[in-house]
């Protein structure tokens, strides 16, 4: 008997592989336990239908990561820390607050767990970091650390 599953089975395979598994399996196994639905032509379109609006939506979520990037890569946002001794800063800046600056400044969402920090920002100056924003996109964003 064919079957199409409908989620990752370790054994058998991967949500939306069609396998073939033996008659009493399939209707005491994988069948009342919701592993998968029997492969009809019915629900062989159904799966076509949505690989393809599934692969459509990636496309878009790529492309518009990638204009994101390009936006990104125009502009800068400025982080105000104190000033400690002899003009050096006092802390550093984090990820949450180049999130908040970047949401004050030019209105976009950042999430802070995708900002790529190399090294901590403790001094003074203009920095170039990186945002992950799509598995396959990464942004680059200036950042400018400026006394308070």
């Amino acid at each position: 008997m064919k079957i199409i599953l409908l989620q990752d089975e370790k054994k058998l395979g991967k949500k939306g592989d069609i396998i073939e598994a033996s008659d009493g399996y399939a209707r005491n196994y994988i069948l009342p336990k919701k592993i998968g639905v029997e492969a009809t032509s019915a629900n062989i379109n159904d799966l076509k239908l949505k690989k393809a609006n599934d692969a459509k939506v990636a496309q878009e979520q790529l492309d518009a990561a990638k204009a994101l990037a390009e936006e990104l890569d125009k502009k800068s946002v400025t982080v105000r820390i104190k000033a400690g001794n002899g003009g050096r800063a006092f802390g550093a800046v984090s990820s949450k607050e180049i999130a908040a600056a970047a949401k004050e400044q030019l209105g976009l969402d950042i999430d802070k767990k995708k900002i790529i920090l190399p090294e901590a920002l403790k001094n003074f100056g203009s920095y170039d970091i990186s945002i992950k924003l799509h598995p396959q996109v990464v942004g680059k964003l200036n950042v400018k650390v400026a006394e308070e």
